[in-house]
């Protein structure tokens, strides 16, 4: 019975998905990521049928399970744009740091500003960097790891939704510039954004979520300790 019913949690999760990216390929509006509005419908269904997360999650699992074959896949990206790198590495490592400063100062000083607890503040630092990773940097600066897989999500999502108006506004076209600025900002999330622009962008923003992910571990308790 149960491994029926997490079956039927995979198979109405890749269908809301695919029916999600359908209609944003319709409807070609920054509200409208699949991602977003996937996770907003199967919300909707978990209650309206009243099916708790532990339910959906003996489905769920399988599927976040395939994260890391997927995460090992886009090493052929990177092979593939190898030169690139290459030619660029200085300039990209350059960028990722200065962006994982940035993520990690832009969320203390958020939560400062707004006077939220601590535990919140420590658990919105590392926003910035894919949410296993995150969750790490949680617990081991003193955070809530559940919530911190929240805020990242959040960064990942409003990136993918207003990354591309953002680079619009100030005319940024560079691919590199491009890839750089999703993984660093909204990890992986933003990576599936920057593949929408082409495979170069998308290759690079995996470098940078993974580059980004390493620089937030060791300045994540550094940073925080100087504001705490």
């Amino acid at each position: 019975m149960k491994i029926a019913f997490a079956l039927f949690m995979v198979l109405l999760t890749t269908i809301i998905y695919l029916w999600m990216t359908k209609v944003y390929q319709r409807f070609h509006f920054p509200i409208l990521v699949p991602i977003a509005t996937s996770t907003v419908v199967i919300i909707l269904f978990l209650s309206l049928f009243h099916i708790s997360y532990e339910d959906y999650m003996l489905g769920g699992k399988w599927i976040d399970e395939l994260l890391g074959p997927a995460v090992v896949a886009l090493a052929y990206p990177l092979y593939e744009n190898r030169k690139q790198l290459k030619e660029h590495f200085l300039p990209i490592v350059a960028s990722v740091f200065a962006g994982t400063v940035i993520g990690l100062l832009s969320g203390i000083y958020l939560s400062l500003l707004l006077d939220v607890d601590e535990n919140l503040l420590l658990s919105l630092a590392p926003k910035s960097v894919t949410s296993p990773v995150a969750m790490d940097i949680a617990t081991i600066i003193g955070g809530i790891p559940a919530l911190a897989a929240v805020y990242v999500m959040v960064a990942g999502i409003s990136g993918a939704m207003f990354g591309p108006y953002i680079l619009k506004f100030f005319n940024i076209h560079h691919p590199i510039a491009v890839g750089i600025g999703f993984g660093a900002a909204s990890h992986g999330i933003g990576m599936a954004k920057a593949y929408e622009f082409g495979r170069l962008q998308g290759a690079i923003s995996s470098i940078s979520m993974t580059l980004s992910a390493v620089f937030a571990s060791i300045l994540s308790p550094f940073v925080i300790q100087l504001f705490i």
